[in-house]
């Protein structure tokens, strides 16, 4: 077991931990929460003996192996595969030994072989004839696919080396698995998976997650780090929120701050509930809401408390869409990504998207918000319609030279500045906070900044991409309260179901290029996940066994004829197949050649100094919007080439 015993823990100056003490018992999974900066972090660097404490002991067996998701730099020659792989560390000293021990061999095989057996046999018991089967196992349930398994690591973007240092961990043998938010950067399919591999994890798990519907499926104890204590729950996350619920009732612990909250909460849940006697998913939103209001209390001492604006007019319906496509033209041939979209929303309607990474839920979103145009179809907004778009890199938007209060003044030129500080302090921006340059501030409080501003403009319609990417618990606490009592329309995807169940009543599945309604809830949709896995090609794992295909008894004096004729359509269907890859990596190369030029000439201007004054804030952003545009254009596309020619690689061989 782990037992801290009076700890106290210090960074710099500030006091982490004081006088803390608990124990976790072996092959528990723990979830670790408390907000940001409270010390979840330095905890896991105790227990990875790489902080020592101030005072008291930290106690744990000195056997025990321990993984985690290591920040080290990646070798860019290393395929993704290798470098899983690499993450059983037995294995690879294994392998190191057989190394050595062959080479002995050479030279005296009288004296080495029995040792080279010993070692081989230590190796087939840690399943070493196995690993690139397991390796795969897990990329793929991360969401790679087979021919990206093989892709070099220096060729992914920052969101999915961190897919591949989180599989480097699950691949290490341990006895102690510290994952640090590890459903960041994870597709709802992804996470699906991920919470099946940790429950049949056999050791002790420690998770620190703003995932409330992840800790409840993964952890039966919850562990919360808070006024520099330690406070052991027994439970998951729902009966850890139910617990301090009742606390904070018997308490009287900042109660009053709720109240006007919970009046309006079921005001909206009352007046929801008579239109939702037939749609299943709208009864599951009803008793998320009724939920919410009864544990409303364990949360009252959180800085955060906003609501949306009341529009300004709710026309009936928003949008229509008829037989759109949409994808990308600026490509050549036009890349289309979905197509034959028909699509009303009506005025209050909740929709959430639901589909894989990377299947267009983001590209349907940006159509809709305007930042894309459709191929083809019509897409038709009311008049009166007020969007209010919050795109996965909306913090791209932000002005890093400016401060909260000058960035809000800017969209509220009439609004008194007393009026702003106090709307500005709703989402804990305070004291010098206000007034402080964006630049330092940390991903949450750059989203929350980004949130403020769209909140501001009053929307009648939230699309919403991923918003709750980089908000902690109490911040996605609030976003979904807020929600919940906003009028207009919601158009969201989130990973975070617990935001989807509480906010959406009807869903939308983006899958195989196309948009159509889903009938069922999120456990049906969890369902549909597991008894859907990706198509045989992309699944069939490695596992170094030959298939024996059936051979047909051909007569012998027909053999060399059969075999010339089928040596020729061999060659005119892989020349077939070659013809339009070969053609769209020539396409693919002009137009990264074009974005790197592109590119190139806006880092130049945005390195004057004269770009950045008073006068040129509209230029500025600009730039930046479309500094941030063709960095992923270039990422993207690279990420295509390499795939091209893998696939090239695939049918040479």
């Amino acid at each position: 077991m782990i037992r801290l015993e009076h700890v106290n823990l210090r960074r710099g100056t500030k006091v982490l931990l004081q006088d803390a003490s608990t124990v976790i018992h072996a092959g528990e999974k723990v979830g670790l929460i408390g907000p940001n900066g409270a010390g979840k972090s330095s905890l896991f660097a105790l227990l990875r003996n790489e902080l020592g404490c101030d005072a008291g002991s930290v106690q744990q067996p000195q056997h025990w192996r321990v993984a985690h998701v290591a920040q080290e730099s990646i070798t860019p020659a290393c395929t993704a595969l290798d470098f899983v792989i690499e993450g059983d560390d037995r294995l690879r000293a294994l392998t190191d030994a057989i190394c050595k021990a062959e080479a002995d061999h050479s030279e005296d095989p009288a004296g080495s072989g029995e040792r080279l057996g010993e070692l081989h046999g230590q190796f087939e018991d840690a399943g070493g004839y196995s690993v690139r089967a397991r390796a795969q196992a897990l990329l793929l349930g991360l969401g790679f696919s087979l021919i990206q398994t093989e892709a070099a690591v220096a060729s992914f973007s920052g969101g999915w080396r961190m897919r591949l240092s989180l599989a480097r961990a699950l691949m290490s043998p341990s006895d102690l698995l510290l994952l640090d938010e590890p459903t960041n950067h994870l597709d709802l399919d992804a996470i699906v998976w991920l919470e099946q591999w940790l429950r049949r994890y056999a050791g002790t798990l420690i998770v620190i997650s703003h995932d409330r519907e992840f800790l409840d499926a993964v952890c039966m104890v919850i562990l919360r780090v808070k006024n520099e204590e330690l406070t052991r729950y027994t439970g998951n996350y729902s009966a850890f929120e139910v617990l301090c619920a009742e606390q904070v009732r018997q308490g009287q612990f900042a109660f009053a701050k709720q109240q006007r909250d919970i009046a309006h909460l079921r005001k909206f849940v009352d007046r929801f509930k008579a239109k939702a006697s037939k749609a299943k998913q709208a009864q599951s939103r009803v008793k998320a809401l009724e939920r919410m209001e009864i544990l409303a209390p364990a949360h009252a001492d959180s800085p955060f408390s906003f609501r949306f604006r009341a529009p300004d007019g709710m026309p009936d319906p928003m949008l229509v869409a008829e037989n759109l496509s949409c994808g990308y033209s600026s490509e050549a041939p036009p890349k289309r990504v979905l197509s034959g979209v028909n699509l009303v929303v009506r005025s209050g309607e909740r929709i959430g998207l639901l589909g894989a990474n990377g299947q267009g839920k983001s590209t349907f979103i940006k159509t809709l918000a305007g930042t894309l145009s459709p191929l083809t179809g019509e897409l038709r907004s009311a008049r009166g319609l007020a969007i209010g778009y919050f795109a996965q890199h909306q913090v791209d938007t932000l002005r890093l030279d400016e401060t909260p209060l000058e960035q809000l003044m800017r969209i509220a030129p009439g609004a008194r500045e007393q009026e702003l500080r106090d709307y500005l302090g709703s989402f804990d921006f305070q004291g010098s906070m206000v007034n402080a340059p964006v630049a330092p501030f940390s991903g949450g409080e750059k989203a929350r900044l980004a949130l403020a501003l769209l909140i501001w403009r009053k929307p009648n319609l939230l699309l919403l991409d991923e918003p709750t990417n980089h908000l902690d618990l109490e911040m996605r606490d609030a976003l979904t309260r807020a929600l919940a009592q906003f009028e207009g329309a919601v158009i969201l995807v989130s990973h975070d179901r617990s935001l989807l169940r509480a906010t959406t009543d009807q869903f939308i599945l983006v899958a195989n290029a196309e948009v159509r309604p889903f009938s069922g809830d999120l456990e049906e949709y969890r369902d549909w996940l597991l008894a859907h896995p990706k198509s045989t090609d992309e699944r069939t794992l490695n596992t170094g066994g030959s298939d024996k295909a059936a051979r047909v008894s051909v007569p012998e004096e027909s053999q060399g004829k059969q075999k010339r004729r089928l040596d020729a359509t061999t060659r005119n269907e892989l020349a077939q197949k070659r013809r339009p890859l070969e053609s769209r990596i020539k396409r693919v190369e002009e137009q990264l050649a074009k974005l790197t030029t592109q590119k190139s000439s806006l880092d130049t201007q945005l390195s004057y100094t004269d770009t950045y004054l008073e006068t040129k804030r509209e230029i500025l952003r600009d730039l930046l919007a479309d500094q941030a545009y063709t960095t992923r254009e270039i990422v993207r596309l690279e990420e295509e080439w390499l795939e091209l020619h893998s696939l090239l690689e695939q049918l040479a061989a």
